[in-house]
């Protein structure tokens, strides 16, 4: 069906073979065949043996993106708006879709593609060549998909502004796909409200792949005094003051999001009990520590710090710091919660790092819960990208 042929090289393919959807560009033999970047390819393995049909794009390392394993696939709008299907049907029974990721990428077979719905709005990162032409058709698909069900979407914005697109040879781009409307929306999740910035905001406007971890902390919190680090917004802060915390302090070093985390706290009539500062955590928690604060819920929810492997050493003394901090800040018998969104800061050295942070600290933890991202951000099993948010809640002790 489709005549350019990717011939991998001889052992090639590894991971390909073992379930992921990516050819890297040195894992390539041959390409036979016209075609332009973006166009759909058919690869075999070296020795003739079907592997699936993907789009293709030689300037990216990421060479070839899977759309199917299986022979004979057409990917036009009936393949698209079953994938698109899928993808609903499956969020329809994990998860509250009045805010929530609709499209994963990879984990939902349509690598290189992220769609969030905020209330009756989505928002759009694409991030591949390939799935960019896809796209219009993917969105058309989308919107019919939710009509079914009585959802009618006023609006798409774009948010595909991420640096990698020139990577693929794109441009970087935020704008209006639908007709231009009010892209500042009222969200509500766990009872708490928000206003989403879906053309300011960072990424999409807001992490939704929390969604069930702030949940979890509500019951840490009633009648407590808690300080959340890199509050963004104020998610995590805000869960708290709604589940009837006596004090919060939410922090972040971006004044933008200590105003909108102020904004979302008028709204849930939280402002006499969850205060925002804009402050660098570095600097604020030992400032903190120096005066004697003391906290029964410290939450840290910090942005990745490493978005790579080459600056690992430097995202573990990060993580470090901050876990044996925020550990000292701690009632004793309180709790710590804390998580990395970095998918490079694997689970075995996120959980080393904040030993090693514990001990530092001469603190004892008990492990109360592990989590990871939401189930709208489905982890794909041999899609090792697919799978990036560790998020744990210890009981902080002294030595005993």
């Amino acid at each position: 069906m489709y005549d350019t042929l990717v011939t991998l090289k001889k052992g090639a393919g590894r991971t390909l073979k073992a379930g992921s959807m990516w050819v890297y560009n040195n894992e390539i033999e041959s390409i036979a065949g016209d075609f332009e970047n973006g166009d759909i390819v058919t690869v075999h393995d070296s020795d003739g043996f079907f592997l699936g049909i993907g789009f293709i794009n030689t300037r990216s390392k990421l060479t070839v993106r899977l759309l199917s394993r299986k022979k004979g696939t057409v990917i036009d709008d009936a393949f698209l708006e079953k994938r698109v299907q899928n993808a609903w049907d499956y969020r329809k029974q994990t998860v509250d879709t009045g805010c929530c990721r609709l499209i994963f990428g990879e984990a939902d077979w349509l690598p290189g593609l992220v769609v969030d719905k905020f209330s009756d709005c989505l928002v759009v990162e694409s991030l591949a060549l390939g799935i960019d032409r896809l796209k219009p058709a993917i969105l058309d698909a989308l919107c019919r998909v939710l009509k079914k069900d009585g959802i009618v979407i006023r609006g798409i914005f774009e948010r595909s502004d991420a640096k990698v697109r020139l990577q693929e040879g794109m441009e970087r781009y935020k704008g209006f796909i639908s007709e231009p409307f009010d892209t500042k929306v009222e969200i509500e999740e766990n009872g708490v409200k928000y206003i989403v910035d879906m053309e300011d905001g960072q990424k999409t406007g807001f992490f939704l792949d929390q969604k069930y971890n702030r949940a979890a902390v509500q019951r840490l919190c009633k009648g407590k005094k808690v300080l959340d680090c890199f509050t963004h917004t104020g998610s995590f802060a805000l869960n708290a003051g709604i589940a009837g915390a006596d004090s919060v302090l939410g922090v972040d070093a971006s004044q933008t999001g200590v105003l909108q985390a102020e904004e979302n706290a008028r709204l849930n009539h939280l402002e006499d009990r969850v205060k925002f500062q804009c402050a660098d955590v570095f600097e604020l928690l030992p400032q903190l520590e120096e005066k004697g604060e003391k906290f029964d819920v410290v939450i840290l929810d910090p942005p990745a710090f490493t978005k790579s492997r080459n600056s690992i050493k430097n995202a573990v003394k990060g993580y470090r710091e901050i876990n044996l901090r925020g550990m000292k800040l701690v009632e004793d018998g309180g709790f710590l919660v804390t998580c990395s969104c970095s998918h490079f800061m694997e689970p075995e050295l996120f959980a080393k790092t904040i030993r090693e942070a514990a001990h530092g600290a001469h603190k004892r933890l008990r492990q109360v819960e592990f989590r990871t991202q939401c189930c709208d951000h489905p982890i794909l099993w041999a899609a090792d990208e697919s799978y990036y948010l560790k998020f744990y809640i210890f009981q902080v002790c002294e030595e005993q």
